[in-house]
């Protein structure tokens, strides 16, 4: 029999689930992904990091546990919520079942939870601050305020690597991919074109960048409010002032814009899935995208110009720079899990990179 625990919101709502996985009591901002496919990725994903992630499709864990899949080496999520969990998996490429990875690792999970009604708090009020318990708090009311007013903040230092990392050394074009939580299946798409791929700690300078003689720079995706790491943003501004090729994702593009001068805000609830629509302000094609994003450009650099737009709530989706050979997006164009509409951004930035 399950163990019994509690999710507990800032705002007072509450409800009663079954732990699985780790048996840790967890305290983690909650955020929710509407993905039908794709749990592997969102687990391995450092852009989660420090998060609670909700689900909405009701059953996870039926395909089980294929590392083949996994987008990094950690699982980002301080833990993860689900309504159906299934624990015999069907799959030629299963090696475990999701518990088990969970267990393994210690990541705490709850199955058995209402994720519609959940999501629906989550919709209309943003947001928030969460915690799992194994009991509810006697005083409730204490407890949810303690919980709101805590700042918890994801750390993008936890995930980068700590050490310089080649991939396919005898690749024809050299890419410097700066690592702030980068998913695994943006450096595949780079060394499927055919490039020498360095991956780069978060805290590398815009001199060292310099010194590796790199025909591109890739800003990759990460965890966190991008204004809460100035270091970076002002090492990035260096960067991308000298005329390097630059290709931001995600993060990458926040922490861009910001060098740049622009502005960033939080969104109510962010965009995580695999069916966000955007529109090429320029070709006014429409595209499918997979996201996973709290924060967003709000106010464009001086040099920026809006290349794609969030066709649900109108926020920023891509920013093209005028006075700097950079550009970048808010969606992955690598898209693992997600559709492939949008990978022919990769070729666009090596074709900017050619001397």
């Amino acid at each position: 029999m399950k163990q019994k625990a509690y999710l507990i919101l800032q705002n007072g709502w509450y409800t009663e689930g079954e732990r699985f996985g780790g048996d840790k009591e967890v305290t983690a901002e909650l955020v929710f992904n509407t993905a039908m496919v794709g749990y592997l990725e969102t687990l391995t994903d450092p852009s989660y990091h420090g998060q609670l992630v909700v689900e909405t499709f009701p059953q996870i864990g039926n395909y089980g546990v294929i590392p083949e899949d996994f987008e990094s080496g950690v699982i980002g999520p301080a833990g993860f919520i689900v309504q159906d969990l299934c624990e015999s998996p069907s799959n030629f490429r299963c090696k475990e079942s999701l518990g088990e990875l969970l267990a393994a690792r210690g990541v705490t999970g709850l199955c058995g939870v209402d994720t519609r009604a959940l999501t629906r708090q989550l919709r209309e009020q943003g947001v928030m601050n969460a915690a799992v318990r194994n009991e509810l708090p006697k005083d409730i009311g204490g407890f949810c305020r303690e919980l709101s007013a805590m700042q918890l903040a994801a750390d993008v230092y936890a995930v980068s690597c700590k050490t310089p990392q080649t991939l396919n050394p005898s690749g024809a074009r050299h890419i410097a991919l700066w690592d702030f939580g980068y998913k695994g299946a943006i450096a595949k798409a780079l060394v499927e074109r055919g490039c020498k791929v360095t991956v780069l700690p978060a805290g590398t300078g815009a001199q060292e960048i310099a010194a590796l003689n790199p025909d591109g720079l890739l800003l990759s995706n990460g965890p966190g409010d991008p204004a809460s790491y100035p270091e970076i943003v002002a090492q990035v501004g260096r960067a991308v002032q000298s005329g390097l090729p630059t290709f931001g994702i995600c993060l990458g593009q926040q922490l861009l814009a910001l060098a740049r001068g622009g502005k960033t805000a939080k969104l109510k609830y962010g965009h995580r899935g695999a069916n966000q629509p955007v529109k090429n302000l320029d070709t006014g094609r429409c595209y499918v995208t997979s996201q996973n994003h709290g924060y967003a450009v709000c106010t464009l650099p001086p040099d920026g110009r809006e290349s794609y737009r969030n066709l649900n709530d109108g926020s920023n989706e891509g920013v093209e720079y005028r006075d700097c050979n950079a550009f970048s997006v808010q969606f992955h164009p690598e898209a693992c899990a997600g559709p492939q509409d949008t990978a022919f951004l990769f070729d666009e930035f090596l074709k900017r990179t050619e001397v």
